[in-house]
């Protein structure tokens, strides 16, 4: 009151006029005013305080001198390249040492059966069962070497990462196998690898594997070691075959009556080797020694700061792939691990009860959640809603602010948050560089745009017993030709825009970059997927498209259009309306014309592994969907006159 007739005595007449005009006001009108203030005042006393970025994200990289406009982070403490993050944790035996001195023997591995709360072992006996197997191994004849290869073919689970500290206790080396690597993979590596013993988890795959040797194609593979249960049918059939099955159990406990003095390796081993699935050929066993794998995790902790025994990750990305190995390595700092059920339709019920703080994900679940998420928004006003409050979420996070409690929260986003907006463990949000504190990246010109190029000590040391490939892949100075197209963003990030194999020709001489092409138009709310066709005989670009079973009905609707998902996905009208959509995203990200696509084909089933449409990564071969797809190809030539 005293500051009002202060003014007031004052005679300033914009408080008079300011004064009438909310005398002059509704009741209503004045409470709306009184909450949006309200709204106001929570937005600011309950907004945290900036998180502070690792570096300077206007210029998140440096030149490095001499090196033909080579680039390095910012992050670090001097010029010279991250080898490691601690002293005493340059192997992978020794990183898991370091987290079972600083757990004081705490939880390390978890899992969990349907409906049931996690169960952990701890480090102790991680590392008594890892001892256990490793000479249990030994005692069957395997060599504590680096020579020796020993083959894990299973899900994620605890027994993988046991089965693994089982090798690098005893200077042995890990080799993945997966399952949608096909038959004729599995053999290929069995024997490049000169594999005798593979531990897998169900019988099914010890069953694969004698296939392979009954049919005599793997003749070096002597003993399938098996985590879950099995019948003597099993064992019957590998005796016949002069392959030994056991329970991994039954080894373990040779291994404590036997016990072998552990064997640790040296940084420079080698301690995996990483059998990608390529889109042609054979795959090819990218060797990686134990420097490599802490050099690479080491850049992570780095950015992300993951230091504490209190950090909890959630496994279901593959164990057989080097994204998923790497962020494993966590429990350098004495951290947990809980496996997801190995279904991953259950993967929010594990997430729920696990309540992790790490959640690795990949760019394509992201996009598809993204799309499920804005795909709920049926009206035009829920959609403009949901967009603006992602908008305010985006500038947030911009600025620094992560949190889960906001308004934009609470009105539209509890729903798909992981658990409880009350749970004291929230997932950290983490933001990583694409140019990273272990290695240096430049673009070589390789015409009509940049190769990525990398050097530094996370880098492999070539293809397991394939010269012409390392040669290919490793250029004289150390420098890893990566295939990937990219460009220096002008705040010294890499961005990748396309594979070198992929880009072609039109007949004009136009380039063309199809992955680029297929990230905008998979942002259409009716493509689940999309390939980008088009060759130096051709003057325009052609496309397949499924639409999203789930998603299309609904679009369609909306635009008059209805009957099942197969009816739709013969429509020619909704066909054309679907390709308007692609074409409106295409020029709204700045596409030429000539990156346009000029008609599309319908294709109702989903791109898979299943078919040999997609990678195990879930990649997609290029060369096997042209030729699936070369009909419907020449159709929407012939059909088109440009």
């Amino acid at each position: 009151m005293q500051a009002q007739e202060i003014l007031r005595s004052l005679r300033l007449p914009e408080f008079d006029d300011l004064s009438q005009f909310f005398r002059n006001l509704p009741a209503t009108a004045l409470v709306g005013i009184g909450a949006f203030a309200a709204v106001v005042a929570y937005w600011f006393a309950s907004r945290p305080k900036a998180v502070k970025p690792p570096c300077d994200l206007r210029m998140q990289s440096e030149e490095v001198e001499g090196l033909d406009g080579a680039r390095r982070s910012v992050i670090g403490d001097s010029p010279q390249l991250l080898t490691h993050y601690y002293d005493d944790a340059r192997t992978m035996y020794e990183v898991f040492r370091r987290g079972f001195s600083i757990s004081e023997n705490g939880p390390c591995l978890g899992f969990r059966k349907p409906k049931q709360p996690y169960q952990w072992l701890s480090y102790k006996e991680v590392a008594e069962r890892a001892e256990a197997l490793g000479s249990g191994l030994l005692q069957q004849g395997c060599k504590p070497s680096t020579e020796q290869f020993i083959g894990v073919f299973a899900q994620n689970r605890p027994e993988w990462i046991i089965s693994e500290l089982a090798c690098y206790t005893y200077s042995m080396v890990v080799v993945p196998l997966y399952d949608t690597l096909g038959p004729g993979a599995i053999r290929y590596i069995v024997n490049t690898a000169d594999i005798s013993t593979v531990i897998c988890d169900k019988p099914d795959k010890a069953r694969t594997l004698l296939d392979h040797v009954e049919r005599k194609e793997t003749p070096g593979l002597s003993s399938i070691i098996l985590m879950d249960p099995f019948e003597k049918e099993l064992t019957e059939r590998g005796r016949h075959c002069g392959v030994r099955i056991q329970s991994m159990q039954e080894v373990e406990d040779c291994g404590r009556e036997n016990r072998h003095a552990p064997v640790p390796p040296r940084p420079e081993d080698l301690s995996i080797v990483c059998f990608t699935s390529g889109t042609t050929g054979n795959p090819k066993g990218a060797m990686l020694t134990h420097g490599n794998v802490v050099a690479d995790f080491s850049g992570f902790l780095k950015v992300t700061e993951v230091n504490t025994t209190d950090d909890v990750l959630i496994s279901f990305l593959p164990l057989a792939h080097m994204f998923e190995r790497v962020i494993q390595v966590m429990y350098c700092h004495g951290g947990r691990i809980g496996f997801f059920q190995g279904d991953i339709r259950l993967l929010s019920e594990d997430m729920k009860a696990l309540r992790p703080t790490i959640f690795p994900v990949v760019p394509r679940l992201l996009n598809r959640m993204y799309d499920k998420i804005f795909s709920q928004a049926d009206t035009s006003l829920k959609r403009w809603a949901l967009e603006f409050a992602a908008r305010r979420k985006k500038a947030e996070v911009r600025n620094g602010i992560i949190r889960n409690d906001s308004l934009w929260d609470k009105l539209f986003f509890n729903k798909i948050q992981v658990w409880d907006l009350k749970s004291e463990s929230k997932v950290r949000e983490l933001s990583f560089l694409l140019v990273v504190t272990t290695s240096r990246a430049k673009c070589k010109s390789t015409r009509p745009a940049l190769q990525i190029c990398v050097k530094g000590p996370n880098v492999f040391k070539g293809y397991l017993k394939d010269e012409e490939r390392t040669s290919e892949a490793l250029d004289q100075e150390g420098w890893l030709h990566t295939g990937d197209i990219g460009k220096w963003l002008p705040n010294g990030t890499l961005k990748i825009i396309d594979r070198k194999k992929h880009i072609f020709k039109l007949a004009q001489g136009e380039y063309i970059a199809p992955e680029k092409i297929e990230n905008i138009y998979i942002r259409s709310d009716p493509v689940a997927q999309i390939y980008v066709h088009g060759d130096s005989l051709q003057a325009f670009l052609v496309g397949i498209v499924v639409p999203d079973a789930e998603v299309m009905p609904g679009w369609a609707k909306k635009r008059g259009f209805d009957g099942t998902y197969a009816e739709l996905c013969r429509n020619k009208e909704l066909q054309k309306a679907i390709m308007e959509d692609m074409v409106r995203l295409g020029k709204e990200s700045g596409l030429h014309s000539f990156e346009q696509v000029k008609a599309i084909y319908i294709h109702s089933d989903m791109f898979s592994v299943q078919n040999g449409l997609l990678t195990p990564t879930l990649k997609a071969k290029r060369p096997e969907l042209r030729d699936y797809f070369k009909k419907q190809i020449e159709e929407l030539y012939s059909s088109i006159s440009i």
